[in-house]
């Protein structure tokens, strides 16, 4: 074999051992296209979670309790966090090891919920725990995000997002020390009586026969006809009252269909020594109640007032199936969001005198309240077709008022079929008034009052109702 000499051409250049072979100039263009891509995985883990929490809480679980709700939604963040470790720690130089804690931590206590569904006197107790908690995760995550996130990314998505977290944490914290330091005492003309092993409240006010029963409306309580019973306690005793558990009223939630929330409305007014027969008042889905008492109790009815009312028919209005749907999926957040204290910063209570308005205000931001109003929205369709079976109120005077302002399609002639389950009855128009506005607007209550005073007087002379022009008001 030949020796090679100093005058032998090398097999390679320096130009050729400088240059980086394929392979390595191939792995260093994914190297290079792997840097510019975290910004885009902080922001697909972001859209993921959020995602995956529309689909649970609206989706899959859409209408279920509060432990629920609540798991779902932390599952879904503790699943945005660990798409973030793993495609971040698979996809990028730069990985971002400090999102595993949050996302086991978040899907543990996420899955706990579902599983083991707490009451509200337990996720009232770790109201005390879960903000501190949330606040260390969030500072944890910060603290690691600054280390290792190098990139836009970081103070444009998801500083914002840890800071949405952050306040989740603080408005948990105050909305536990306001549920703790705070009251909502029952005034002292009303009262609690015992009806089927619960305590229900009754609130009465004025004197005369026939005494009117006031029916709430879904997510009212008493004090929204504070304005109503002062223009109707002029004229005649009248009664408010909160179904079990809601309000003033004692006890844990209760799923009630219409048969039932008729016998405890009987029971109770049986309990305060309140005699019959009763001119009956519901406003919104009150009005159905009512009408599921009369339906249930004819003998016990001197008379009827519709406030604005819901029909047995209600899912026979072309828009209100898809906007019970889509309401029973959204409001069962609501529970969640008080949690979090976040209903405590919206209005409540209208204009409502300052004792009510206040009162009703902190039944609104109530997640026990708000709890009570989702189980009672699912038995809505039961309701309205358990109290089809009402066919007339048997020539008893009937008085249909009715908002003309935000009313849904078909509304209106709904209302005029109720007038027909009376031959005394008459139906009328609030003009300007909104749905609300009938019970915590001032000038509107008192054309309230006045609709259930003329039901009164009607009932006590056993004549025709009044067929006066109702006031116009703007």
């Amino acid at each position: 074999m030949a020796t090679p000499t100093l005058t032998d051409k090398p097999s390679h250049s320096f130009s050729e051992l400088a240059a980086p072979s394929p392979a390595n100039a191939a792995l260093s263009l994914r190297e290079r296209g792997r840097r510019v891509h975290i910004g885009l995985i902080v922001a697909g883990s972001i859209v993921a979670g959020l995602v995956l929490g529309l689909v649970l809480v609206l989706g899959v679980f859409g209408g279920s309790d509060e432990a629920t709700i609540t798991g779902s939604a932390l599952i879904s963040l503790g699943a945005g966090m660990l798409i973030l470790f793993l495609l971040a720690r698979r996809r990028t130089d730069q990985p971002q090891p400090w999102a595993l804690a949050p996302a086991i931590a978040l899907g543990v206590l996420g899955f706990a919920l579902l599983i083991f569904k707490p009451g509200d006197q337990l996720l009232g107790w770790m109201g005390w725990i879960w903000p501190p908690l949330l606040a260390l995760l969030v500072a944890w995550s910060v603290r690691g995000a600054r280390r290792s996130l190098r990139n836009w990314s970081r103070r444009a998505l998801l500083y914002p997002a840890l800071a949405m977290l952050g306040l989740v944490a603080l408005g948990g914290a105050f909305e536990t020390v306001a549920e703790a330091t705070s009251s909502n005492p029952a005034p002292s003309t009303g009262r609690t009586y015992t009806v089927a092993e619960r305590q229900l409240y009754l609130e009465c006010s004025g004197s005369g026969s026939p005494t009117v029963i006031l029916f709430n409306g879904l997510y009212e309580r008493t004090p929204h006809w504070a304005w109503v019973k002062q223009g109707v306690a002029g004229q005649t005793r009248v009664c408010t009252f909160d179904r079990a558990g809601q309000g003033w009223s004692r006890g844990g939630t209760v799923s009630q269909d219409a048969r039932q929330l008729s016998e405890d409305a009987r029971d109770l007014l049986a309990a305060a020594h309140i005699p019959g027969p009763y001119v009956l008042a519901g406003h919104s889905v009150g009005g159905t109640y009512a009408l599921a008492y009369a339906m249930t109790f004819p003998a016990d009815v001197a008379g009827v007032a519709l406030i604005d009312s819901a029909t047995p028919y209600q899912f026979d209005l072309p828009d209100y199936p898809g906007f019970y749907s889509m309401w029973r999926r959204v409001s069962a957040t609501l529970p969640s969001l008080a949690r979090a204290g976040l209903t405590r910063v919206l209005g409540g209570g209208g204009s409502l005198p300052p004792d009510a308005r206040r009162a009703a205000h902190d039944f609104g931001a109530s997640p026990r309240e708000l709890r009570a109003d989702r189980v009672e929205l699912a038995q809505l369709p039961t309701v309205f077709r358990q109290t089809k079976e009402l066919k007339s109120l048997d020539g008893k005077p009937l008085y249909v008022l009715t908002a003309d302002r935000g009313n849904q399609a078909g509304w209106r002639d709904a209302q005029r079929k109720l007038a027909t389950l009376s031959t005394n009855s008459l139906h009328r128009t609030a003009t300007g008034a909104t749905h609300m506005a009938l019970l915590d607007n001032q000038d509107f209550a008192a054309v309230t009052a006045r609709a259930i005073g003329d039901v009164v007087r009607a009932a006590r002379s056993g004549t025709a109702i009044a067929r006066g022009r109702l006031s116009e008001m703007s």
